[in-house]
């Protein structure tokens, strides 16, 4: 796609000493070029997003996987933490996060879609520890973060963006934190939807087949300050990939 040639992502280092920031508005954050280019039908048209905001639409989309998906995320998250979930989710997922970290706990959630951030603040109405904001997830801003979360970001983005997103979502982490990646894998060579996901990618998710050929710590300047584990999921199309900081 020539579009990508001319794309000027933003490259920051990893920052270890995250200070709180305040939540700034909508037009000072810039919705990302292959973000308006490739998913502005799914994303940022407000009649859209509503239409797909339904958890049958993400079931359907992960092959019947969804709630098998967000319960080994929840094994991840206790009660009381204090956590970031790094873009908006269509379904159910955002308020039952909230609901399990308790009114102890405070969750974050970023996004940069104006139709996103609206949608997302409807349905945390309800939980006074949950807030929306503007940001991106390559500078999401705000914390340290006891937990972070990217559930089906990663494989939506480009690849040189997916190094800066891993990098700024890890240099968030408080001490001992650690962001919790669900996403797709590389599947089994027989996996029987492996040509259909490939097909899928190739007509909706140009982004997501690096996911097929990288592990994610691949994406991390410095892996080696961070404990993984990876465990994948439905014979290997899925991964939850766990990074925690040593200290």
């Amino acid at each position: 796609m020539a579009f990508l040639e001319t794309l000027d992502y933003p490259r920051i280092q990893t920052d270890t000493s995250a200070k709180r920031v305040a939540a700034p508005a909508a037009a000072s954050v810039k919705i990302p070029k292959y973000l308006s280019d490739v998913y502005t039908w799914a994303y940022i048209n407000p009649v859209n997003v509503r239409l797909l905001d339904h958890d049958w639409v993400v079931n359907l989309v992960l092959w019947g996987n969804k709630k098998r998906l967000q319960r080994v995320l929840f094994e991840e998250l206790e009660p009381g933490r204090h956590v970031l979930q790094s873009c908006c989710v269509y379904g159910d997922l955002t308020p039952t996060l909230a609901r399990h970290i308790g009114p102890d706990g405070q969750l974050e959630v970023i996004d940069v879609s104006p139709a996103q951030v609206d949608i997302c603040r409807g349905k945390l109405h309800d939980y006074p520890q949950a807030n929306v904001r503007f940001a991106d997830a390559a500078e999401p801003g705000g914390g340290p973060y006891d937990d972070i979360i990217s559930f089906f970001l990663l494989h939506e983005i480009p690849e040189d963006y997916k190094h800066t997103v891993v990098n700024a979502l890890l240099g968030r982490l408080a001490p001992g934190g650690k962001v919790i990646f669900i996403d797709y894998h590389k599947p089994h060579p027989l996996h029987p939807l492996k040509w259909v996901t490939a097909l899928i990618f190739g007509l909706l998710e140009p982004f997501a087949i690096s996911m097929w050929r990288h592990k994610i710590s691949d994406f991390a300047l410095e892996p080696e300050k961070y404990n993984w584990r990876t465990e994948t999921y439905f014979a290997g199309l899925f991964q939850k990939t766990v990074a925690q900081r040593k200290d």
